[in-house]
């Protein structure tokens, strides 16, 4: 049996039999997704921007988004993907180094967007291509597996439409990317295309009012390989402190901290 995590992270990747790659935020929510089952783990940019009292979109380093995904890597035995934004620079060069120093921090794989952080705007069509040539040629001259996930990012963003979505995932395909990904597309029957004309694995975002009303089941249908959770499980823990907070802070009112999570389980889920 192999020890790799790419490779294992690889053997979990089937068209319509999806696994859920849990997105987590810190050491602890690390722990406690592995005691509850979770078959594999990824960083997720927004959630880690948030506890360091910073919003999304491209303010978080290189340095310290590889630091936390160590943090991550070493609070948890299952593989570990790497939200990693659009690789921290313009350059294919800067996203293959990008690509080299996920790997050394011992992540099994990695996701990079074709936005233009910190600007909502994609990449002209060719460059960023090249990106994902160069992130794929860097995967594949490791000593190990690496997973590497290429991101049209332009219908999250509303900066184009289902058609020239399909036309970068097809190219990024070409240029060797091992998993494709358009967040939440317009409608789910656009989720279905992408699977039905992507031969590689697809992934799908389980957040918004459309895609959670989704089952595991539903996905399957599809064709999609992978369901991941983006920031929609640290935004939960978020809502969770307003909805606690607004009542005691504004009413004096404490009733909703008696839904508090039972502080045996968690101590025994973290190792305590």
């Amino acid at each position: 049996m192999t020890t790799d995590k790419g490779a294992i992270f690889r053997a979990l990747h089937q068209p319509g039999n999806p696994f859920i790659l849990a997105n987590v935020w810190d050491a602890g929510s690390a722990k406690m997704l592995t005691a509850l089952g979770a078959q594999a783990l990824a960083t997720t940019s927004a959630g880690h921007a948030f506890t360091l009292g910073r919003a999304d979109m491209g303010r978080v380093s290189r340095d310290e988004a590889l630091s936390h995904a160590a943090d991550i890597v070493a609070a948890t035995g299952l593989p570990v993907s790497g939200d990693l934004e659009n690789g921290y620079g313009s350059a294919p060069e800067t996203v293959a180094e990008t690509v080299r120093l996920a790997a050394e921090a011992g992540l099994a794989g990695c996701s990079i967007e074709d936005t233009a952080l910190p600007d909502a705007a994609p990449y002209d069509f060719k460059l960023a291509v090249e990106r994902i040539k160069a992130a794929a040629a860097a995967a594949r001259a490791l000593n190990r597996d690496f997973v590497l996930v290429a991101r049209a990012d332009g219908i999250l963003n509303g900066q184009y439409d289902i058609e020239e979505a399909l036309r970068r995932l097809h190219a990024f395909q070409d240029a060797g990317a091992d998993c494709l990904y358009a967040p939440i597309p317009k409608k789910t029957a656009d989720l279905a295309r992408i699977c039905r004309e992507i031969s590689a694995p697809v992934n799908a975002l389980a957040a918004g009012p459309t895609y959670t009303a989704l089952t595991r089941a539903d996905y399957a249908k599809m064709g999609v390989a992978r369901i991941s959770l983006g920031s929609a499980l640290a935004r939960v823990t978020h809502q969770a402190i307003l909805d606690a907070a607004r009542p005691f802070l504004d009413e004096g009112d404490f009733s909703g901290l008696a839904d508090a999570a039972n502080g045996g389980a968690i101590d025994r889920m973290l190792g305590g």
